[in-house]
């Protein structure tokens, strides 16, 4: 049974910087995401990484603020957040199985870990 652990989420004031990380356990680790969801909205996709890494994708809004990025080798998913605004805030999911912005392509999910920026 494939299993995905995020950490690394907290308070930070906007401008600040947090790196989530995401560990995969139990399974192949596969092309992975990132998607978050603020109070009263729908997740929405953030970024998405082939399994070699050498292909990424982000959402516009987080484009050259945040960077996605994996250790083969630690089955470690990572989600480098810079510059960070109070619209960032939100619940941040990491999700295995698809290279892709839409949600119901990823096989398993991660319970989420909580970022709150503040203003």
């Amino acid at each position: 049974q494939v299993r995905l652990v995020e950490s690394g989420g907290g308070l930070v004031q906007a401008g600040g910087s947090l790196r989530l990380s995401c560990v995969v356990s139990g399974g192949t680790f596969k092309n992975m995401g990132w998607f978050r969801q603020a109070p009263g909205k729908e997740r929405q996709f953030v970024a998405s990484i082939s399994w070699s890494g050498m292909t990424t994708s982000y959402t516009e809004s987080v484009k050259g603020r945040f960077t996605i990025s994996r250790d083969n080798a630690k089955n470690t998913l990572y989600l480098q957040m810079n510059n960070l605004k109070s619209e960032d805030t939100a619940v941040y999911y990491c999700a295995a199985g698809a290279f892709s912005t839409a949600e119901h392509l990823y096989e398993d999910w991660g319970q989420g870990t909580q970022v709150t920026v503040s203003s």
